[in-house]
């Protein structure tokens, strides 16, 4: 496979090296396919005398160095060419040296453990398509199922059933409770990616709340419809997340309007019409349309009201205050807290993980990388990562599972205001996040 032409040039800021120049502290990137050499990235530090001896034995005609990266300077050019000729000279008559057989058999075997790790993700990358096509049939289902409601109501809520069915029954199979992020276009208006989302936390929620399935199945369909009522509300006031007195007033009617559109249906039992009532309301008093306050709320309103929050802080009207998880995850846990059911609120941050699916964050390596897996529950500071690479298409991007990978780490994660248009065009390429359930392995 030949390189990429930015391969062999240097990018903004790199200069071109030689192997005579490597040391442990030297930044370097390889101008040859990932897929064809034993390291994992093709940009990085040299961590030690190995690592610069496997690259020199490649014979790669020329390197590249980002001098800003690295931890030491380059050797001068030669110094390292000249200690080796004399070895060279030395061993001419023994053929292949010693030193040449060790590096060759390391550079075997980290090849075979790189392709290992190479099956490992293509795997995850599997399951993730998976879990990417679930949720484009269900946006598709649930979008109809929307537009479809005040003319076929009973119709629709036997399609949002289903949805909700599947859901849970996805949710259940899977002992970790694990979700994705999908970051990819899914055609709709934004009404059924949000209703999407709701009910994929809620479920989230609720499982860990201990629900039985019956419960959780309800849970989803009142998520699902929680917002029915704004298919009445004028779309310039729902846009506007700065609305007057008068358009906050109209903005509330979509809780009873939805209520009670639903419930003329007939077919939808009481928490699920809890749910679309009353997922406004606050555990302190301050939500609307009624006032309620804790556990007067229904429980499947306090769970939806928590999942609700949380979406519409990540995916606001106005994408440029968009929160990542985590920081609407703090938001919620220091400045919000009042506002929901601590018990539920706990139980949903650690449902989340740490680092939700969604976030940015950047590795103990320096890396940075998107979350696209959330952690297991026993490792809950290990979720899997997507590491930008931008030489790297990014459908066959490297995914890490830290749970698996003892040798990366997340260092924190970082405010998506702060990240460059280039990398959340590689690791957000939709910017708006929503997430499935990461399908069971077969």
């Amino acid at each position: 496979m030949p390189p990429a032409p930015d391969a062999v040039t240097p990018h903004e800021g790199e200069i071109c090296i030689d192997a005579s120049q490597l040391r442990p502290g030297v930044h370097v990137r390889l101008p040859i396919p990932w897929i064809e050499h034993q390291f994992m990235f093709n940009s990085f530090v040299i961590a030690d005398e190995e690592q610069a001896q496997l690259i020199a034995a490649m014979k790669l005609p020329q390197l590249f160095c980002d001098p800003a990266r690295c931890t030491l300077p380059p050797l001068p050019p030669g110094q390292a060419v000249q200690a080796g000729a004399a070895q060279a000279d030395a061993t001419a008559a023994a053929g292949r040296t010693a030193e040449e057989a060790r590096l060759a058999a390391l550079a075997a075997r980290h090849m075979a453990e790189k392709r290992e790790r190479a099956r490992v993700m293509s795997e995850l990358r599997g399951r993730l398509d998976k879990a990417q096509q679930h949720y484009l049939g269900s946006a598709r289902t649930v979008g109809g199922a929307i537009k479809g409601f005040a003319t076929s109501p009973r119709e629709s809520i036997k399609q949002v059933a289903e949805v909700s069915e599947k859901s849970t029954a996805a949710l259940l199979a899977d002992p970790d409770s694990a979700i994705v992020l999908i970051a990819e276009k899914a055609h709709d208006d934004g009404h059924a990616a949000h209703s999407l989302s709701v009910m994929t936390l809620a479920l989230l929620l609720g499982k860990q709340a201990k629900l039985p399935e019956a419960a959780l199945r309800a849970l989803g369909i009142g998520a699902l419809l929680h917002d029915i009522g704004k298919l009445t509300i004028s779309p310039a006031v729902l846009r506007n997340d700065e609305r007057n007195r008068h358009e906050e007033a109209l903005y509330q009617l979509h809780c009873r309007q939805g209520h009670d559109q639903a419930a003329r249906a007939g077919s939808l039992s009481q928490p699920m019409l809890d749910a679309i009532l009353h997922h406004h309301e606050r555990f302190d008093g301050s939500g609307f349309p009624d006032g309620q306050s804790g556990s007067a709320i229904s429980l499947a309103a306090r769970m939806v009201a928590i999942a609700n929050r949380f979406d519409n802080l990540v995916n606001p009207v106005d994408h440029r205050r968009a929160m990542s998880p985590s920081e609407a995850l703090s938001t919620m846990w220091t400045r919000e807290k009042k506002a929901f059911d601590g018990t539920l609120l706990q139980l949903f941050v650690r449902a989340m993980g740490v680092y939700p699916p969604g976030s940015i964050v950047q590795l103990s390596d320096g890396r940075i990388g998107a979350v696209v897996g959330s952690a297991p529950a026993d490792k809950p500071l290990s979720p899997k990562v997507m590491i930008y690479a931008p030489e790297v298409p990014r459908r066959q991007s490297i995914i890490v599972d830290l749970a698996s990978d003892d040798a990366l780490s997340v260092d924190k994660p970082l405010r998506l205001q702060d990240r460059p248009g280039e990398e959340l065009d590689y690791l957000l390429p939709r910017r708006k996040i929503n997430w499935s359930y990461l399908p069971a392995r077969q």
